[in-house]
């Protein structure tokens, strides 16, 4: 079963009309393990910020522009609605995808994914060292803030990489299922490694939790 931070991310950001009314509010997901427990590789402090500050705006904003979306809706106010929705996609994909991002970590991560999720990645990028190589090279190459993304395409039945920019949700820019996310906004990693992206990313690579991404990827070729 995946964790109640996965679990959290099922919501669509805009509910259906018909539930708006009832809706329940959105809350930040208790992380699986403790602020410190991904050291030396994200020291305690920068998780700390990143999940308490930074994935708690999101979450603060994105409840208070629901309600504003409600009572548009309910006025039948179509230019704020319209209005609001630039903010529901931010703060609604940085909800989505830091409750992605958590579960992707694991003190217990590092090393490589075992089983139908490994021969996933040597059929779609040759080799586990290629695939890592590039979601890297994708990584680094965003110009400000974003995501690098490991995504399953349903059409397609192969996995992709890809680059979001912003809080842009996987899912609801690119139509690829989020299996494996790497923020690579500054406040991820701006205290530890300071502006040397690179190197966060190489430390990174040893906490990824294989076991929730190939959860993922099981889930999705369903």
């Amino acid at each position: 079963m995946l964790s109640r931070a996965a679990r959290s991310t099922s919501r669509t950001v805009v509910p259906a009309l018909g539930s708006l009314a009832s809706r329940q509010k959105h809350s930040l997901p208790d992380l699986p393990y403790d602020y410190g427990a991904l050291e030396p590789h994200i020291n305690a402090q920068i998780m700390q910020l990143h999940h308490s500050k930074h994935h708690a705006t999101y979450v603060n904003n994105l409840n208070a522009i629901e309600e504003k979306y409600l009572e548009a809706l309910e006025k039948g106010d179509i230019t704020t609605q319209v209005a609001l929705q630039p903010g529901l996609k931010f703060n609604g994909g940085g909800h989505i995808n830091h409750s992605i991002f958590w579960t992707n970590l694991s003190p217990k991560g590092g090393g490589e994914p075992k089983g139908e999720l490994l021969e996933a990645i040597k059929r779609d990028f040759g080799s586990f060292d290629k695939f890592k190589e590039k979601l890297t090279t994708v990584s680094v190459g965003i110009q400000g803030s974003g995501w690098g993304w490991l995504g399953f395409s349903k059409e397609q039945r192969r996995l992709q990489i890809a680059a979001c920019f912003n809080q842009d949700p996987l899912q609801g820019t690119t139509g690829l299922i989020p299996l494996l996310g790497i923020d690579v906004w500054e406040h991820a990693y701006y205290l530890q490694y300071k502006n040397v992206r690179p190197d966060y990313l190489k430390a990174i690579w040893n906490v990824i939790n294989w076991e929730n991404v190939t959860e993922r990827y099981m889930a999705c070729k369903k």
